[in-house]
Order: structure tokens, then sequence, then C-alpha cells
């Protein structure tokens, strides 16, 4: 049992920043999520894409917001648990949750903040023949230890971002990587297309375009796949294959909650503090929904400092809790550090 003051389920920027927030508040929090690294759709669909409407940075890529949001929250110590979907919940007699994984993982907390962005994220898998019986037997969908693909076969199926870094990611670690595309255009980061490019000018990618999968073989593991190619059939042998063809957000379980729904979205009182109609849980982000809701980044860090306000009273009822900037306060870690500004220097001047 992980036990929390606030468990926030969704790992994108803002399960991330409310971290931070609850972390000058002195609470602890547990991060969930079904993908298997942190970031949310920053880090799984666009990491090499500028976002341009983050206050104090004219462009900043998405990738590079993930790293300094983990860094920014680094010193309050979060607990994550990547890789598992929230399932069930259950109210405590005292009022607090007990939250189950897909995986039986258990988290009690007086909070919990969905921050799932547009849901849980699953897979987009290609319509072919027989495609379950070779998951985890030569089929992914992520990719999680790249070691894995260490001098092995691999072919990767997209045209956008994660099948154009990932192809040249494993060009060098995989023995042979392959990349097709129904199509002759990618639409990706100019400098990934012109670097695949490069690795097939150089041999060290094969591109076969426009070309599908079509087929799977294999008695026990995947062994080659078939693909259709201007209207012909062929054989490739390879180790593993990896759709890239993006992510399908769901509501998932937690549409099972009780909570009141509109549109695949979880409505909130934006009023006050974001919380559902279950008292004690918050919905956050491009997750909830509420007269002149917005789903940006920016709008997510705004709902969850409010959260964070919110949970406080909740969790230390009847205790005032004094607003300080942290350029007077500083920020206190979880770990023993401490950031703090300059302290003014008193000397008369002669």
């Amino acid at each position: 049992m992980v036990k929390t003051d606030i468990l926030i389920i969704g790992a994108g920027p803002t399960g991330l920043f409310a971290v931070f927030e609850a972390g000058l508040l002195k609470l602890k929090c547990h991060i969930l999520d079904a993908l298997p690294q942190a970031g949310g759709q920053l880090s799984e669909l666009y990491p090499k894409k500028p976002i341009y409407d983050i206050p104090g940075f004219p462009e900043v890529l998405a990738g590079d917001l993930v790293d300094n949001l983990m860094e920014q929250i680094k010193q309050f110590e979060p607990g994550f648990t990547l890789g598992e979907r929230a399932e069930t919940i259950e109210k405590q007699e005292d009022g607090s949750f007990i939250v189950t994984s897909n995986k039986g993982k258990r988290f009690h907390a007086p909070v919990i903040a969905i921050a799932g962005g547009l849901g849980s994220f699953e897979p987009r898998k290609p319509l072919i023949e027989d495609i379950e019986f070779y998951e985890d037997k030569g089929i992914k969908y992520f990719i999680k230890n790249p070691e894995k693909f260490r001098d092995k076969r691999v072919v990767i199926a997209g045209g956008g971002d994660s099948a154009l870094d990932w192809s040249i990611f494993l060009s060098n670690v995989a023995s042979e990587v392959t990349l097709i595309h129904r199509r002759n255009e990618f639409r990706g980061a100019l400098d990934s297309v012109e670097k695949v490019q490069e690795l097939k000018n150089l041999g060290k990618i094969k591109m076969i375009t426009p070309a599908e999968v079509v087929g799977l073989n294999g008695a026990e593991h995947l062994e080659s796949i078939d693909i259709e190619e201007n209207g012909a059939h062929r054989t490739i042998p390879t180790d593993y294959f990896i759709p890239l063809f993006g992510l399908t957000p769901k509501l998932g379980p937690i549409g099972d909650w009780g909570l009141e729904i509109e549109k695949n979205a979880i409505k909130v009182n934006n009023a006050l503090d974001y919380q559902t109609n279950i008292p004690g849980i918050f919905a956050i982000g491009d997750v909830n929904t509420y007269p002149g809701k917005l789903k940006l980044i920016l709008c997510g860090f705004h709902e969850a400092t409010l959260m964070c306000q919110a949970a406080y009273q909740i969790i230390n009822p009847g205790k005032k809790y004094v607003l300080k900037y942290t350029t007077v306060s500083g920020v206190d870690g979880f770990d023993g550090t401490r950031k703090e500004a300059p302290k003014a220097v008193v000397k008369a001047i002669v």
C-alpha cells in the first residue's frame, strides 16, 4: 500500500506541476500513470516539437519542458508508478480513498487529483490478423528499454516523430532497422527527417515506402512480417515489429467512478477549486470541463495551484495557510535542500 497526501493520476505537465505546488504546502505526492514515462502527450507524441505559449519561454521543446518540470519537483521527492492504470476506487469511512491499479497495486490518500490529460492513452493498433497473439512475443507498442533490441532486427512502422526518432536511436543499437510508412512523406521535425535520410544514405536504416504491414508470421515468437508494397507482397524476417501510430485517449475505468461526466470529460467546480461532484476528488488539466474551459498547459498549471490550496484544507482542517511568494519564503525540499533568493546586505555607504 502506497500512502501519500495527494495521489495524482496522470504524469503530464499539469500533474507534474501539481507536485511543486503541493510541495510548497508540505504535502507529499505520488503519481500514477498508464504510460511508461512521465510527460504524457508531450513525451509520447511530440517531444521534439516547440511550444510557444508557456509563460517565460518564447519557445520550448515539449521534451525539454518535461525535463524542466521533473527538475523543478525533484526536491519534493514524489513517488512514481508508471505503466499502470488507475482501475478502481474505494471511499473509506474517514473520507480518504484507496485506488487500485490494473496490476493490483494499492494507493491510499485523502485527496485524489485526476490530471489524466485526455484520459488514459492506449496505442493505436494496426488492423492485422493475430496481432494480439504476438504482443510481448515480438510486437511492442512502447519502447521502455532500448537495450532489449540490442543486435536484433527491428521493423518500425509509422510516419511521425516517434517513428523517426526511434528509428534514429535504434540505428545504433539494433543490428538492422527497417522503417515502413504508407506514404513517401513523413510528418515530423525537419531535423529528424533529414537525419533519417542521412542514415538511409549511409545504409544504417532501410526504408520501405509507400508500404504497409499486412501479416505476421512465427510459431511462438515473431519471425517475419508480410508487407504490401505497390500492390506486390513480400516477406521480411525480423525479431521485433514496433507500430508507432500514435495513441487513442480514453477516460477508461475512471469513467465508472461515479464522477459527473460531460462529453468524455470530468465536470468540476471552476468557481472555487476544480473539485468534482465527489468531495476530495479533483480534476485538473485537459481531463476536466467547465464553462469557458480552455485546454492549454498554462491553464492546467493554474488549476493545479488552486487544487493544492483546497487539498491543504482537506488534509489540515481548520489550519490556516498564509500564502508567501517563493521570492520571500524560498523553497524547502523534502530532501533537505533549500532554494532562496540572496539576502540583502546591510552596509553603510561612506
